[in-house]
């Protein structure tokens, strides 16, 4: 664990994980809380239903759209600094882990010559909140969402989507990193947890730093 001296307050978060972590919910409380602009991912994609039933072809379709989507809302900020500060709900990057679990060796290979194009002039976060959960307690939380789209969602997928964030996650060194695990907390329906989250937030980060709530 990186020690954590007294730094700048970050301008740019972003805050990632898999399905129904509670990245939106925080991200909305951090903005308020600081006064900073709000950027939430898009989620409204026409291949989606297409995707979910399993129909051929219909994964790249969902993909490609999804990563010319991110790029043209995040395009805008420029490759540095955001003017003013910023939390959003999810990374670029987060589009390449979908890739790999969804397309096939064909796919991936056009899907990545528009990724490296685009990845370049997307700017980077100062911080990443990386909100871990267990399958089984992201299954709960579906089930409670009550999407029917996401009720399609297998047990098996899900287990493969939060293996391949904690891979990605794993490695990644490109801003500073805090890892918090949400499976014994639910700051979405319990205030003191949401404060203990909040309270945690308020201190600065360096490098990679795990914070592992015990909730109630």
């Amino acid at each position: 664990m990186s020690s954590a001296p007294s730094g700048p307050t970050p301008r740019y978060i972003a805050i990632e994980g898999p399905i129904r972590v509670g990245k939106s919910s925080l991200a909305r409380i951090l903005a308020q809380k600081s006064g900073a602009r709000l950027l939430l991912e898009p989620e409204e994609n026409p291949h989606l239903e297409a995707f979910y039933a399993g129909e051929p072809g219909a994964a790249f379709r969902t993909q490609m759209h999804f990563l010319l989507q991110r790029y043209q809302q995040l395009a805008p900020l420029g490759p540095g600094r955001p003017f003013m500060p910023l939390v959003a709900d999810y990374i670029f990057e987060k589009d390449k882990i979908f890739a790999y679990i969804n397309l096939s060796d064909a796919e991936l290979a056009v899907y990545n010559q528009y990724y490296e194009f685009l990845q370049p002039q997307i700017a980077l976060p100062d911080l990443v909140i990386y909100l871990q959960a267990t399958p089984a307690v992201l299954r709960e939380r579906l089930e409670r969402k009550n999407i029917p789209r996401e009720q399609r969602v297998s047990d098996e997928y899900l287990a493969e989507v939060v293996k391949a964030y904690d891979h990605f996650f794993f490695r990644y060194n490109q801003t500073d990193l805090l890892v918090v695990n949400t499976s014994e907390i639910d700051f979405i329906e319990r205030d003191a947890d949401m404060r203990e989250l909040l309270k945690r937030l308020e201190e600065p980060v360096a490098g990679t730093q795990y914070y592992l709530p015990l909730g109630e």
